[in-house]
Order: structure tokens, then sequence, then C-alpha cells
């Protein structure tokens, strides 16, 4: 009976403490893992739960749409989209998502996605890559909405906005909204940044979505070091992590020196999982011992009586 209560004791209000405490210090003892895998997990928590899936997808639209009317879209015919359709062919879903792809015509070296699955490339763009390096940029945006970033992204930004107040009362699917109050919206988000931990898993998607279809691996490599080129004061760096040490860790996963982010979190839960077994087991010998200890000396002072 005292080794149950004391086992009970012992997992409700020990072995959380000790599970916060051991990874805290197996992240700080990892040197390869980006610390921001321990807290990206805790912005979902900020979310705007007004909003749902399908009202997540319905703005994206929305606010897609508005986008296309303000900027130059590339017609059928034109150059440019004929490029981008022979890259992306009849690509348009993956992972349970569909995409759609337009080009702005616009000197500007630039690309973005939704979270309803528009990706838009700038000619800009285009007229600095090849073909290759064009795809790797494709799928990056695509990883952008499959890990759902856009998604996290565009409630955030709702969050912050004039929009939720308005839009809260509504039930189900976002409702009608003025020009000017989706304008605001598209603002926050064409400002906002990923993360670096959310733009090097979208590398990742990227470079995997290269060796899925074929295409050279090596690529994502040359993209990401053309992209550095643009030097510090461009306004593509401004808003993105240096694309050079990005091209440095693609790299070292093309030779097989690095791992995934993905990987790397599944390696580091299978460590705190064996971690937290041996620590359970350690601890529970321990406390069989007291107990037994105790016992012991409890029938000695018996015996003693």
């Amino acid at each position: 009976m005292r080794e149950r209560i004391a086992l009970r004791v012992w997992r409700e209000r020990l072995l959380p403490l000790l599970l916060a405490t051991g990874l805290v210090v197996l992240l700080t003892g990892c040197e390869n893992t980006d610390m921001q895998l321990a807290t990206e997990a805790g912005v979902d928590a900020f979310k705007a739960v007004t909003l749902s899936d399908q009202d997540v997808v319905e703005l994206a639209g929305k606010s897609s749409t508005l986008m296309d009317n303000e900027h130059a879209v590339a017609p059928a015919e034109n150059q440019y989209a004929k490029r981008l359709r022979s890259l992306v062919g009849d690509l348009h879903e993956q992972d349970g998502y569909t995409f759609n792809y337009k080009v702005y015509l616009r000197d500007e070296v630039n690309a973005f996605a939704m979270a309803d699955g528009s990706i838009r490339i700038f000619s800009g763009l285009m007229d600095m890559l090849d073909d290759g390096e064009l795809r790797f940029v494709i799928g990056h945006e695509m990883g952008h909405i499959v890990k759902q970033h856009t998604a996290k992204q565009l409630r955030l930004a709702f969050a912050a906005s004039a929009l939720r107040k308005g839009l809260a009362a509504q039930e189900g699917a976002v409702a009608d909204i003025a020009r000017s109050q989706l304008g605001g919206l598209v603002q926050r988000l064409t400002a906002a940044q990923f993360s670096q931990l959310e733009e090097k898993v979208a590398d990742d998607y990227g470079l995997s979505f290269l060796k899925a279809q074929g295409y050279a691996p090596e690529d994502a490599v040359s993209a990401l070091n053309k992209l550095a080129g643009l030097g510090s004061g461009h306004s593509f760096l401004s808003s993105h992590p240096d694309p050079a040490l990005r091209a440095e860790r693609i790299s070292l996963q093309i030779q097989g020196k690095a791992l995934s982010i993905e990987e790397t979190q599944k390696n580091l839960l299978i460590t705190i999982k064996q971690k937290m077994n041996e620590w359970y087991n350690h601890l529970r010998k321990i406390v069989a011992g007291l107990i037994k200890s105790l016992a012991g000396q409890s029938d000695i002072k018996r015996g003693a009586v």
C-alpha cells in the first residue's frame, strides 16, 4: 500500500516537474537544435479561435483575389505565364492541398503563398532564376501552405485586426467584408514575416519536392545563393533569413551531413522519451529502496517495543 501511494505521488507530482526540467536540459544541450523547436508550438495558443479552418481558407481566398486585382497578372499567352505552366504542369494537388499559380508582372524579386493554396511569383524573380531554381521556390511556397504557416499567419493577422471585432459575432463562414477592411488585413499579411524555423521547414519541403519530382536537389542551393547575392540592402532580404546560411544548411543535407527540421524533431522526441524512461526507472528503484528501508526501520522499532 505504501509503495502504491508513493508511486502515485511520484507520477502525479514529481514526474511532470522532472519532465519539464529534463526537456529544458535536453534542449539546451543539443547544439544543432533551434530553440524555437521548444517554443514555436506555443504560438498556436494565440490563434484567433473565431476562425475555423474553412473560414481561414475563405478569407485567404478573398485576400488572394484582392491582391490579384491590385497587380498586373500575366495573361495565359504571356511568356511568363507559359513558363510557369511548363514548370508546374498538372501539379495542382499534393498532400491534401489544392494549389493555384499566377505570375505578377512586376520587376520585383519576390514570391508569396496564401492559405487557400494561392502561390504568386513575381516576374522579377523569374528573370533571376532558372527553371530548376524556380521549382525549388515553388516547392518552398507549397511548404508554407502544407505546413500551415500561411494559415497561422492569417490567424495572427486577423487577431490583430479590427476585422476580428466585426466577424467574431458571425457564425460559421466569413461574412461579406468591405474592401477597405480586407485591404487592411492584406497589408498585415504582406508585411508579416515567417519565423526562421518556418523558413527552414519550407526549405526542407522544397528540397523534398525537388527530390520527389526527380529534379536536381542542388537547384535549391543555387537558388538560395542567387538570392543571397542581392545584397544586404535588398527589400527581400530584410524580410527573410540569410539565404546564404540557408543554402549552406541545405547543402549539408544533400551531402548527408545534416538533418532536416522534421528529422531533428523526431530524433529529439525519441531522445527525450528514452531519457524520461531511464529517469523514471532509476527513480522508481530509489523510491522502492526508500520504502523498503523505512519499512525495515519501522519493523525494528516495533521489535524494540
